[in-house]
């Protein structure tokens, strides 16, 4: 495996890290304004859908990127017709599973919703379907393309992939994907009553591609494994990431813990751009030192956060890395949201501080998740590239959430 020193690292992972980051301001920005649209008004569940499609990033992009990246790393892609199919079917892989998980995503937020107001309106859960399937085919297509070209054009410079794919794949994913629902969906809202069949046509010509998308997806056999074994991951974490869009559904209506909607997408979206660094690295590594189902022996025996956090080598090192930069990382963010929205008071050092000590304690609780599951799916014979990142990026969401409504939580208690 190429060396790496802590500089090079370093310099490698700030940029697309910090890009990132203000990828998520943005976002946050742009949901705190389009909380008062008309859809986000009289339709509550959207609300319960944004974490779980904000988090097809993680399902699906970072995802990609990971596998990419160590495609490239170990040489997997030397011949065109090898490179290519293996874009083409991955490409048709994820169109197939955007279409699927933003199909379910729809009718869990709906199922959610229910629970929580004991009513259910057919035309809402038509048009949530409608939103968030067509919401996560444009995303996942837009960028899907964009990550094929990051990681070949980052390889041919010298960059090591794991590195800057998968923040650069969240770098504008939250903001495209809010960007599209809330357009999207306000058109529709709009089409509701006049035009009721609408939201079902568009939901079914978007469901009926399905077929096509299997079938290019087959051609290729690493494509072909994951269309077969490759679901259980990306549900269990729309399942997750819908728990998190549950709280904050709950934390927006209570006007106690006002401002919490632009600070979400920013701790969730740090929080997995960081911790999917590390799973992508560590598979890597893994993939140059043995074989799927034997692991190294630096990873037996039991568990202890030293291990992630002060073991000697790329690994180590990297989590040091990861975990310094949360604390500068933040501040920064902060500070720019404060001049996006222009207020006359900055915030006061106690949400300060009780905001990096929510966003330090989750990501070192992922990058601690991270080393054990990576580390579990290789010894049970499963590819961490595909199987982790959902996992890590819908617990960077729900804890994310869960700290930040404590957070708010405490500052409504102590003012």
């Amino acid at each position: 495996m190429p060396s790496e020193s802590v500089r090079v690292m370093v310099l490698q992972i700030l940029f697309p890290f910090l890009l990132a980051g203000f990828g998520t301001v943005m976002a946050g920005t742009l949901l705190e304004v389009v909380q008062h649209w008309d859809i986000f008004l009289n339709v509550m569940e959207i609300f319960i859908l944004v974490p779980p499609l904000l988090g097809l990033k993680g399902n699906l992009e970072m995802t990609l990127a990971s596998r990419l990246s160590t495609a490239v790393n170990v040489g997997r892609m030397t011949s065109s017709s090898e490179k290519w199919n293996l874009i083409v079917g991955n490409l048709a892989l994820k169109q197939l599973q955007a279409t699927i998980l933003g199909f379910l995503a729809a009718l869990l937020a709906s199922g959610l919703g229910w629970i929580l107001q004991e009513e259910l309106l057919v035309k809402h859960v038509a048009l949530l379907c409608c939103c968030s399937v067509v919401t996560a085919f444009m995303a996942s297509f837009l960028q899907g393309i964009m990550m094929v070209g990051v990681i070949f054009g980052s390889k041919k410079v010298g960059i090591n992939p794991d590195n800057i794919a998968t923040p650069l794949a969240a770098s504008f994913g939250d903001l495209i994907t809010l960007g599209l629902l809330a357009i999207i969906g306000q058109v529709f809202y709009y089409c509701m009553d006049p035009y009721p069949y609408i939201s079902y046509l568009v939901c079914v010509i978007f469901l009926c591609l399905t077929p096509l998308w299997v079938i290019i997806s087959f051609r290729h056999p690493e494509s072909r494994k994951l269309l077969l074994t490759g679901w259980e991951p990306i549900i269990t974490a729309l399942v997750i990431s819908s728990l998190g869009g549950l709280i904050l559904d709950k934390t927006i209506a209570d006007p106690n813990l006002g401002g919490i909607v632009v600070y979400t997408p920013v701790i969730n979206g740090v929080g997995g751009n960081l911790v999917s660094i590390q799973a992508s690295r560590i598979a890597t590594y893994l993939h140059f030192q043995c074989t799927l189902g034997e692991p190294p022996e630096d990873s037996k025996g039991c568990y202890w956060p030293s291990r992630s956090f002060c073991a000697k080598g790329l690994n180590g090192r990297s989590a040091q890395v990861l975990l310094a930069l949360t604390i500068p990382g933040h501040l920064v963010f902060i500070y720019t949201i404060y001049l996006i929205e222009g207020s006359e008071t900055p915030p006061t050092p106690v949400f300060i501080s009780l905001y990096l000590v929510a966003a330090f304690t989750q990501v070192f609780l992922l990058l601690c998740i991270a080393d054990v599951m990576v580390h579990c799916l290789w010894k049970f014979g499963r590819d961490p590239d595909s199987f982790s990142i959902p996992y890590l990026t819908a617990l960077g969401d729900l804890l994310g959430t869960a700290f930040l409504a404590l957070c708010f939580y405490i500052i409504s208690l102590v003012t």
